[in-house]
């Protein structure tokens, strides 16, 4: 490990670092430094170079020019493990682990053993509370995984690096499915290890915890490094530009809207979850024309379950859904769908799109046997063509090719696609589950302002968000979830921060923070 000496000194340098992929220059001679003891965050769009310049790092690209350095040594990392012998460790945006096995199985995997028959269970189980202990991270070696929460599963993931001897610790996008306390946890974590010596790269798209964390900014645009800053010495406006290239509205305006009628209507709705439990309880709701109705809440509240009912993915088990004062309760996916009903899911690619078929494909991916694309069995090949390219101009979804793989574009890219594809139809009810979580202000601005525009045009909107700036910013109304109930309903205007974190744990709202 780094002692406090070392505080300050080049562990890391990358020098002149090109990596392309088929269409794109993803790293283009980039030169980059990581020193000890400190917090350096990677800023830029989707698609900018920084996850891909970390995964060269890390050993999981092989790049085309260009050397690492690491204590002044030149070092070839042909895959993780060079990497993680070296010190360097990495947190991926979607967590590597076994849900079915305890924490501590999680750490030592992988790992060579004293004994070849025999996994000393116990003695890893006492470095990790040592490690807990001495960087107040607070886990459960023989917990699940699956019992475990999101955060406390990141915790997972930085003790396997620990436990690996990393000097140098990789976060990608590491709050992106964090609550604001859980977020709070990881910096006081983050600068515990900064302190003594651990070098900390920090990947992310949110603005304001950048300027909170960092020591060090660096901005990367179009696979360079544009700008670097020290967080003193900017401001949230001035990184925007730098990221996106232009001035960014940071604070979008939304135009009154004449409330109309009700589109979506749940009356006493319940439904099991995946353990069979009462996931959602009794829930009643309306979203009318013209309207955002916001869902805020703690991940795992009934979020998720409410919206695979609301879509005809999960069946509900009492009450009642109406859109347009037609009862469609259970009614399958696709016959909402011809009804008017859109769904932007939560997971892009696991949900979504098919990430191995081709942008044009996933485009047409709900939509293919209509006579819109189709033919009877034969598809409308000019429209396939001209309808997605079209849309792709329309909602500036940036791709090398049509007929380039879904996986080859950024997660702000496959995010737009979604949208495009998801209200080309004109719906008149439109589901976006996280629509802005993991893409970049640039993206974010565009989704937030389009969401906005068709509020204005009349579309009914429930959004559902664990990022309550975006909750305070779109919605007309906010219904907060808790362990699978609406506990409360606030008016915008009457919605503060203070009211909702208290609705969301459970608690009841004092005279005083109303």
């Amino acid at each position: 490990m780094s002692d406090y000496a070392n505080i300050g000194i080049k562990l890391i340098e990358l020098n002149g670092i090109v990596k392309s992929f088929p269409g794109v220059l993803a790293n283009d001679h980039i030169d980059l430094e990581i020193r000890a003891g400190e917090i350096l965050a990677l800023l830029g769009e989707n698609g900018a170079g920084k996850t891909t310049l970390m995964k060269v790092l890390f050993g999981l690209y092989k790049y085309d020019e260009g050397t690492i350095r690491v204590n002044g040594r030149e070092k070839i990392f042909s895959c993780p493990g060079d990497a993680i012998d070296e010190g360097i460790g990495m947190i991926h945006q979607h967590f590597m682990l076994v849900r079915d096995m305890t924490v501590v199985e999680n750490v030592v995997l992988g790992l060579p053993q004293s004994s070849p028959f025999k996994i000393d269970i116990a003695q890893a189980a006492e470095r990790i509370a040592e490690l807990s202990k001495k960087y107040g991270i607070k886990v459960d070696p023989y917990a699940y995984i699956w019992q475990l929460s999101v955060g406390e599963q990141q915790r997972v993931e930085i003790i396997k690096a620990l436990y690996r001897d990393a000097d140098v610790l990789i976060l990608d996008e590491p709050t992106a499915v964090l609550t604001p306390h859980e977020v709070e946890d990881l910096f006081k974590t983050l600068r515990s290890m900064a302190s003594i010596g651990h070098s900390i790269v920090f990947i992310s798209h949110k603005l304001k915890e950048v300027m909170a964390i960092a020591d060090r900014i660096t901005v990367l645009r179009h696979g360079r490094i544009v700008t670097e800053f020290l967080p003193e010495e900017t401001d949230v406006r001035q990184l925007a530009r730098a990221m996106v290239g232009r001035d960014v509205l940071m604070n979008l305006e939304r135009a009154d809207c004449d409330i109309g009628d009700t589109r979506l209507e749940l009356r006493d709705i319940s439904a099991h979850g995946d353990r069979g439990h009462f996931a959602i309880k009794q829930i009643n709701l309306e979203v009318h024309s013209g309207e955002i109705v916001g869902i805020a809440g703690v991940s795992g509240n009934g979020q998720c379950e409410l919206l695979e009912v609301i879509s005809g993915v999960r069946p509900s088990c009492e009450g009642s859904i109406y859109i347009d004062g037609r009862e469609v309760t259970n009614w399958s996916p696709m016959r909402l769908r011809n009804l008017g009903l859109s769904v932007i899911p939560e997971g892009r690619l696991e949900e979504a799109t098919i990430p191995g078929l081709s942008v044009n494909e996933n485009f047409i991916l709900k939509d293919h046997g209509t006579s819109e694309y189709s033919r009877s069995i034969v598809l409308r090949m000019d429209i396939v063509k001209k309808r997605p390219t079209d849309l792709c101009r329309e909602y500036d979804v940036r791709t090398a090719s049509m007929t380039a793989p879904l996986r080859t574009l950024s997660g702000g890219n496959i995010q737009k696609l979604i949208l495009a594809r998801e209200l080309s139809g004109d719906p008149k009810v439109l589901i976006a589950a996280q629509p802005t979580r993991g893409v970049d202000i640039g993206a974010t601005e565009f989704i937030r302002s389009t969401l906005l525009d068709r509020r204005e045009q009349g579309m009914a909107i429930l959004l559902i968000s664990e990022d309550l700036d975006e909750i305070l910013a779109l919605s007309d109304r906010i219904a907060v979830m808790y362990e699978g109930e609406i506990v409360g309903i606030v008016e915008r205007e009457e919605a503060t921060l203070d009211k909702l974190g208290l609705l969301m744990v459970g608690s009841e709202i004092s005279e005083e923070a109303t």
